[in-house]
């Protein structure tokens, strides 16, 4: 492998640093030279250090899951508005929250946290931590029935079709 170039170890990723000028203009909402300037900055920094980072490439898998994916994540996102309005709704103290450990078979990174992002955009469900050894999440729950049922549905609904899409 050669040598990286004095130009590609000064800007690693042009796409990368015109996505960040882009972003911080619109995240600014204004446009003047006060702000180009900071967002030309931070897209010349980002990169820099992202470079550095010990990253693993998101390797895809197959894309034959990832319709039923995103349809099973919607209905769940649906019925999950509705029981958390029932239940919002309905009597406090029967409400039985809770943290629960989720065992992860997913080993990748991108997996994860995808996985993390479906189960904290469920109404209901949110991802709180993951392990140092990235095989547990730690999830909060606004009302636990079957703690069992749960982490057994979370990892044939979202786990296992994710692991297909990144291997």
């Amino acid at each position: 492998m050669s040598k990286p170039t004095l130009l590609r170890r000064l800007f690693p990723s042009l796409p990368l640093s015109v996505t960040v000028l882009a972003f911080w203009l619109m995240m600014t909402d204004s446009f003047n030279a006060g702000q180009f300037v900071l967002g030309t900055v931070l897209g010349l920094v980002i990169p820099l250090f992202a470079a550095r980072i010990d990253r693993e490439f998101a390797r895809i898998g197959s894309l034959r899951v990832l319709p039923k994916l995103i349809m099973v994540t919607l209905w769940d996102i649906l019925m999950s508005n509705l029981r958390v309005a029932g239940q919002v709704l309905g009597d406090e103290d029967r409400l039985e929250s809770g943290f629960i450990w989720l065992p992860l078979d997913i080993g990748n990174i991108h997996g994860i946290a995808a996985l993390t992002s479906m189960i904290t955009l469920t109404p209901g469900t949110v991802s709180v931590a993951l392990s140092d050894d990235r095989r547990h999440l730690l999830i909060h729950v606004l009302h636990i029935e079957d703690e069992a049922g749960l982490i057994q549905e979370i990892k044939t609904r979202y786990e296992k079709p994710l692991m297909e899409l990144f291997p």
